[in-house]
């Protein structure tokens, strides 16, 4: 949807800015979490509460939670979304760098036209996505490729948090299939915080199964990580997201995916002295490229099927945008 009026317009792009900004910072913010805090009970207690918080906003502007319909949908998509998108995400970090995480977070839409090619009702694979794909794969594996050949315990931790990123990417494009055709009409506000508390509670369980509370420590610094992507990364961000996707075209909204890996790979270099080399640049550059036409294909074709998409409010009568997988 776009608005025609000037101020709201102004607000959607700084809120747009604001999308860029925070969740280009939350590859960062995990990272520093992982410092005394183990992933999966990082990872519950950030989406507890911040869809307790988000849940007890809208009680108290008298909006109405999910009935038990849509309760059952969010935690299929909680699990999905978050409990493998997100969760998977802040495992890998504990080897892979919070700026190449974010690169290879991006070829998730990859992963989601391959998705939606098993469907009937899906787009088929064309020569423009398969270039896409060889493009991307080439330079993920570009990426990895010196970390595979690495004996010892980096080299298989690096290996297992690559594949977990693919898995989390997996779940993240499931997910938002699923979304995408199941949770239209709904209120994305409420729907969301009942995703993020379902996820959240799934997560929890995890970490007490493998035994996470015992390794569980609150030092100033990560707590202070955990409090950003509790309230900005993941409330804030996600309103801003919402408020940009309500104003301005859904095909410009969508270049945050662009921009994200760019300030993580900026903050990790900066702060936490991660390496980034010219190869590194080569191989980023391929992988957005790849994307770049993915998406680019993609947007054809949804133009194509619903010329009028972009005129209908998009937060509450269509499908709700999916929480972002990777923060």
């Amino acid at each position: 949807m776009t608005t025609a009026d000037p101020r709201e317009r102004r607000l959607a792009y700084i809120a747009w800015v604001l999308v860029c900004l925070i969740w280009g910072t939350t590859y960062l913010g995990i990272r520093v979490t992982l410092e005394t805090m183990p992933p999966l009970l990082m990872s519950g207690l950030r989406w507890t509460v911040a869809g307790a918080l988000l849940a007890g906003y809208l009680v108290l502007r008298g909006e109405r939670l999910p009935d038990r319909s849509g309760w059952a949908s969010a935690v299929l998509l909680g699990f999905l979304l978050l409990g493998i998108g997100n969760g998977a995400v802040a495992w890998a970090e504990q080897w892979v760098p919070s700026g190449l995480t974010a690169v290879i977070v991006a070829s998730s839409p990859f992963w989601m036209a391959g998705i939606e090619s098993l469907r009937s009702d899906g787009e088929q694979l064309t020569r423009r996505l398969v270039i896409g794909f060889a493009i991307g794969f080439s330079g993920i594996v570009l990426l990895v490729w010196p970390d595979l050949t690495l004996d010892g315990a980096h080299g298989r931790g690096f290996i297992a948090g690559f594949l977990a990123l693919q898995f989390a990417c997996l779940g993240w494009s499931i997910g938002s299939s699923y979304s995408r055709r199941h949770a239209r009409d709904t209120n994305v506000l409420s729907a969301t915080a009942a995703q993020m508390i379902a996820g959240g509670v799934m997560m929890l369980i995890a970490a007490t199964i493998h035994g996470e509370w015992r390794l569980l420590h609150f030092a100033p610094r990560s707590t202070v990580a955990l409090a950003y992507l509790t309230t900005v990364g993941a409330i804030g961000g996600f309103a801003s997201y919402t408020y940009a996707l309500r104003h301005l075209p859904v095909s410009f909204v969508s270049l945050y995916a662009y921009i994200n890996p760019i300030i993580a790979v900026t903050l990790g270099v900066l702060l936490l002295g991660e390496p980034f080399n010219a190869r590194m640049t080569v191989a980023a550059a391929l992988v957005l490229l790849g994307v770049a036409i993915v998406k680019g294909r993609s947007r054809v074709a949804n133009e194509k099927r619903e010329p009028v998409a972009e005129e209908r409010p998009v937060s509450l009568r269509r499908a709700q945008p999916p929480i972002k997988r990777a923060v």
